[in-house]
Formats: C-alpha cells, structure tokens, sequence
C-alpha cells in the first residue's frame, strides 16, 4: 500500500504529487475498530449508579458566543472533510469553490476565537498540568471545568486546524479564485509537498472528529454536548464530574 503519490513533472523528473487516498480506508476502519471496540469494553465495564440530575439550579459553562464559534467551526470543518473526501470516493459535485469558502470560514473563526480566548477567557483552564494525566486513572481525582481529555481533545483539534489552515492558504494561493487568477507552478515539487501534508492533516482531522462526536454522544457525556447548545450544566452534573474548587463559575 502506497503512502506518498508521484507524478512526473515537465522535466521528466519524479515529484510528489499528494497523499495515497489509499489510507482514507485504512483510517476509516482503524476508527471504526477502536470506537466500537471502547464502546464494548466499556459496556462490559458499566457499573450501575445514579446518574447526575439534570433538574435543580444551573451553571453556565458557555457564553452564547463560544457556543455559536463551536457550531460555525463545526460546520467549517465536516464542509471541509465532504468536499474534500466526496470526490474522493467517486460523488462528483463542484467542490472546489465551497472547499475554500469554507477554509476561510474556518480561519477567521479561528482567528477571531485565538484572540478571545486568550484575552477575554480563562485561558489556563485549558492548559494541561502534570496533575491532570492522574484523572484518567485515579476516579477520585475531578478535573476543573475541563476534564483532561477535553483539553487533550481540544490542543489536538487545534494543531490539526492550524495546520490545516496554513496548507489550505499555500494552496489557495495556486488556485483560481474571485480574487486572482491562477498562477505558473515553478516548482512542482514544494507544491506536491503541500497537498502531501495537506492530506496527511486531513486524514487526521477526519479520526480527531470522529472521535470527537463518538464522545459527545455517549449518554456519560452528552450532558457536556447539551451545554454546548444550552449554555449550562446542572449543579449536580458539576458536582459529580468536576472538582468545584477548580472552577471559577462565572454568574
């Protein structure tokens, strides 16, 4: 199985020209194989307890503004993934344009969401301490607001984003756009090399999020995804999952 495609350029010369789509297939049956393998060991797992009420008072733990960023960068990125792994598999559509559309979407949300989280947001909240790699092996030990597998979850979307994203940019600048006309390629090779770590990126944004919806639809968690529309957990949610003297709740 190839990992890298060639091509020849004009010279004769052999040059990359993407990543082996070959590895869309392998990535989608290692995920489907790790999900439902978690999903069957922990249903053999399962101890019965009461779960959290969601009745009682409430806690904010989104403003409606993050929680409008989240669903607009979801909606980027599985346009992004569509358009990008459609043509792929044989469904033709003219894609290219909503492709780059939805790239510029992405990026300044993204922007716009850097640069709130960094000033206006508790942005250490999100940051991965030593203390927090116990929490998956000590059921005692709570997590702040965000659990040591959200942050995890959330530092690996971003790089996978951010790498995206400036892929995306390099070759948008080799397109035809509204905006400008496409240019001569004088070195194939950078080129190629680009779409090469373009779809390697992909392939791991398409794992990243599908992991990602796994978790929010399981019944342990969708309380959190709840939030993400809503805006807020209930008392007793926040105080079986979460150590409340690590979270500032904001009134």
């Amino acid at each position: 199985m190839e990992i890298v495609r060639y091509k020849r350029d004009v010279w004769g010369d052999e040059v990359i020209l993407g990543v082996a789509w070959d590895l869309l297939w392998v990535v989608a049956v290692a995920i489907i194989l790790l999900l439902v393998g978690h999903a069957i060991i922990m249903a053999l797992l399962a101890r019965k307890k009461a779960k959290p009420s969601a009745d009682g008072p409430r806690v904010k733990r989104h403003d409606g503004i993050d929680r409008a960023f989240h669903w607009i960068m979801a909606a980027s990125v599985l346009t992004l993934i569509a358009t990008g792994v459609l043509p792929i598999i044989g469904i033709r559509f003219a894609w290219l344009d909503i492709h780059w559309i939805a790239g510029l979407v992405l990026t300044f949300v993204v922007i716009f969401h850097t640069i709130r989280a960094t000033f206006w947001q508790d942005f250490k909240s999100m940051l991965l301490t030593p203390s927090d790699f116990a929490e998956p092996f000590d059921e005692n030990h709570k997590p702040g607001k965000y659990s040591f597998e959200q942050k995890g979850m959330h530092w690996a979307m971003t790089l996978l984003v951010f790498m995206v994203i400036g892929t995306g940019i390099l070759l948008l600048l080799n397109i035809d756009t509204p905006f400008w006309d496409r240019p001569s390629v004088d070195n194939e090779a950078s080129l190629g090399l680009m779409f090469l770590l373009h779809g390697l990126t992909t392939l791991a944004l398409i794992a990243f999020t599908a992991i990602h919806i796994y978790f929010a639809i399981r019944p342990e968690k969708i309380f959190y995804t709840r939030s993400m529309v809503s805006g807020w957990i209930s008392e007793d949610e926040m105080k079986a999952n979460h150590d409340t003297s690590k979270w500032k709740v904001k009134d």
